[in-house]
């Protein structure tokens, strides 16, 4: 079954793909939200689901990062969710909670909302050849918005979180291994083979187990929501100031959210605006 931009593929009854397709290059936008909250429905609903992989159809972008050419005042302006935190912020807290093993199978780039939503999977798996990840945001004069702070800093530590989020740089797969950003880096060749095995192996335990297993550890290494909700107000205040606008028109004019060297080099690319160019 399509619900557009997420196409399932039910492997078994207890192990779902579902494959993010939104071209040209995978970005998430206002649109995403409302597909993904449908997604999670179901994926909490299923009696028999145990674990599920989300992968990407675009070789070069697994989730790009969040559209930044849509109405931001729009998406501010959005009700809360459930939680009732930010619709993305809810979508990714329920992501982090519903009682399956979800599995970010990384191939290609994940960058600011593509990186928070791989955070907020229980496990990332990535190409050791072709995953680039990251956070741009902060060179781009923005705050992220996503809760990659409170997630980030539970995964690698305090300092290499500061180097990621702040440094704003592409981090590839092997240096994303070795902080703990990601679980394992696979080589390419043997990527969907190794993915699909783990996911095949899971999807052979009780449900129940997964579910009471999972929460437990849920509740020792997950952020409480008190500390997402600000991200998200900071995020929208940082995109308002007339200097973040400023570089988001400077990366526009080198080819942003196009499938150029400015969205495949993203990391360098932030680092080479000056004020005034």
């Amino acid at each position: 079954m399509s619900h557009d931009q997420f196409a399932i593929e039910a492997v078994t009854p207890s192990y779902w793909e579902i494959t993010f397709r939104n071209p040209p290059i995978n970005l998430i936008g206002p649109d995403t939200i409302p597909q993904l909250n449908a997604l999670l429905g179901r994926i909490e609903a299923d009696p028999k689901l145990t674990v599920v992989v989300f992968r990407s159809d675009d070789p070069d972008f697994f989730m790009a990062h969040y559209d930044i050419a849509t109405d931001i005042a729009a998406f501010a302006a959005l009700p809360p969710g459930p939680t009732g935190l930010h619709p993305w912020n809810d979508v990714l807290v329920r992501l982090s909670r519903v009682p399956v093993l979800t599995i970010a199978a990384v191939r290609g780039r994940a960058r600011g909302a593509g990186s928070e939503f791989a955070l907020a999977c229980d496990i990332r798996f990535a190409s050791l050849e072709k995953t680039i990840l990251g956070q741009f945001e902060v060179g781009g004069g923005a705050v992220p918005g996503g809760g990659p702070m409170a997630r980030l800093s539970r995964l690698v530590g305090r300092g290499r979180a500061l180097e990621i989020l702040i440094g704003a740089d592409d981090i590839r797969a092997d240096v994303a291994e070795r902080y703990g950003y990601v679980n394992r880096a696979v080589p390419d060749a043997e990527f969907e083979g190794f993915v699909d095995a783990y996911a095949t192996r899971v999807a052979g335990f009780e449900k129940e187990t997964i579910k009471v297993t999972k929460g437990f550890i849920d509740e020792v290494t997950l952020p409480p929501l008190a500390e997402l909700a600000p991200n998200m107000a900071a995020f929208f205040a940082s995109v308002a100031r007339p200097e973040t606008q400023a570089r988001a028109m400077a990366l526009f004019k080198e080819g942003l959210q196009t499938r150029t060297e400015v969205e495949l080099n993203l990391g360098e690319y932030v680092a080479t605006y000056t004020p005034g160019s």
